[in-house]
């Protein structure tokens, strides 16, 4: 009987469809119909889903319209042997793990096959226990590395457009450590300037880890007054100070099985520092003026503004916390150094306000992103979030031009875009309209507060309220929270 009405008949057999659903999936490519049939029944009585192919072409065949879970490969196939197949399927299938069998074991096979890709080298006759052993852990293996491909795919997808967005070089390298370091319980250190994420990626590091259905409590510990700080993470008993009247949790319990997000941790006091290190050597601690300890199983993520290392060495940082702390460091780029990102950040910030306002659709004038490109962001994603939530609120029609840009976006260029639109404007007119500008620009900073406005200008209330007069400032009505 031919080969390939033997094969056809062996793929159709009860004992080993072609698929079932759940089972990890091994294709075998062996010339020998006995090699295939005794590699059949010991894989299909220990539930594996097993197909067959005796040579290259109709292997890759198979291979080229299915999904496998592994491949037993003779490394001795006849016209193209498996070491010659391998690189075509190692393209074809990437992350498949291929285990070679053959009857000649030498060392020179071994080493031709583990570079051409192979996962493992098997000797016949094999020994079925550690053969399946060897099919286990390689598919393990393979299911945890398409767990990370997912996870990376999952995160990408989740904040990539809605809340970490970018696709420059710098992101796509912090957004595959993310996907690394997720699942794991390890403490991690996120170092970046003011307003380029630091709590979004706390985030994205809770949402894709185990604990991603228990709690994610975050503390900004600079905004703390560090008098607060001890009982405001680890409780207080009734008592404990004046006014404790009642016992109270703190963010350690409050965040047990979870993740605790600690922003600015640089600006710890010394000795709340050597509590915060205790913690994360024992994970054990104490309510303020309680004497029971209290274990705590919390993933600790911290984030500062400031080169800790720096700070260790100005002896504004415990040593042996920096390391506690420092086992994994992501650092975020500023936006000035992936500037590629830019657009795309603008145009997600754009739509989520104009959205939010009910403005209908809003997009920068070319003028407008040129300005975007070449300022220097010193707020970073932040800044750049609120220039356009400035913008969608003060545009009247869809494109948005350099005139609704913050004033320090636009600087000197006020007095160009002016000449620009009036070449005839007297020097006292262009400079009324510039005075009128950066009024209503700070007004709108301080929320159309106009004592506050006075007092950044540094002039008295009255003299602001003459002007906005005189320049005819449009006032908004302030936000009353």
């Amino acid at each position: 009987m031919p080969e390939t009405t033997e094969i056809a008949a062996e793929s159709q057999s009860p004992k080993a469809p072609d698929h079932i659903a759940g089972s990890p999936r091994i294709l075998i490519i062996d010339d020998e119909a006995a090699i295939r049939e005794s590699l059949e029944t010991l894989l299909t009585l220990e539930g594996f889903s097993v197909s067959m192919a005796f040579d290259g072409p109709s292997g890759m065949e198979r291979i080229s319209k299915n999904e496998y879970d592994l491949l037993l490969l003779d490394l001795a196939l006849p016209g193209e042997s498996g070491i010659d197949l391998l690189p075509r399927i190692v393209e074809t299938q990437p992350n498949l793990p291929v285990i070679m069998i053959t009857a000649f074991g030498t060392v020179g096979n071994v080493v031709d096959a583990i570079r051409a890709g192979a996962e493992n080298f098997v000797q016949k006759p094999w020994d079925n226990e550690k053969l399946l052993a060897d099919i286990r852990t390689a598919i393990a293996k393979h299911r945890a590395e398409e767990e990370v491909i997912q996870l990376k795919r999952t995160l990408k997808l989740r904040y990539n457009f809605e809340n970490i967005v970018g696709k420059s070089e710098p992101m796509l390298r912090l957004f595959d450590l993310v996907a690394q370091v997720a699942p794991s319980r390890s403490t991690v250190l996120i170092q970046g300037e003011s307003g380029t994420g630091k709590e979004l990626i706390a985030k994205a590091l809770h949402a894709n880890s185990p604990r991603r259905d228990r709690p994610f409590v975050p503390v900004n510990t600079g905004a703390v007054p560090s008098d607060l700080l001890e009982s405001t993470l680890f409780g207080h008993v009734k008592g404990a100070f004046t006014s404790a009247v009642t016992a109270k949790k703190g963010l350690f319990e409050v965040a047990n099985g979870g993740t605790l997000f600690l922003d600015e941790i640089g600006t710890m006091s010394m000795d709340m520092q050597a509590k915060i290190l205790r913690v994360l050597q024992d994970r054990r601690f104490m309510h303020l003026g309680g004497t029971q300890e209290i274990q705590v199983d919390v993933r600790i993520i911290a984030a500062t503004n400031v080169k800790l290392q720096d700070a260790v060495r100005e002896g504004r940082f415990r040593e042996d916390l920096f390391y506690r702390l420092n086992v994994i460091t992501l650092e975020l780029p500023p936006l000035r150094s992936r500037r590629e990102d830019i657009p795309l950040l603008a145009s997600h910030f754009l739509k989520f306000y104009a959205d939010e306002n009910g403005t209908g659709e809003r997009v920068l004038s070319p003028e407008a992103l040129r300005i975007l490109m070449d300022y220097e962001w010193p707020g970073n994603v932040r800044e750049l979030e609120n220039a356009m939530e400035r913008g969608v609120v003060l545009s009247t029609s869809k494109v948005i031009t350099p005139e609704l840009l913050p004033a320090q976006l636009t600087g000197n260029t006020y007095s160009a875009n002016l000449l620009e639109h009036e070449p005839n404007a007297s020097l006292f007119d262009l400079m009324e309209e510039i005075e009128r500008r950066i009024i209503a620009d700070r007004l709108e900073r301080c929320h159309w507060n106009q004592t506050e406005a006075a007092e950044y200008f540094r002039i008295p209330l009255s003299t602001l309220n003459q002007k906005i007069k005189r320049l005819n400032v449009e006032i908004r009505k302030r936000n009353k929270d």
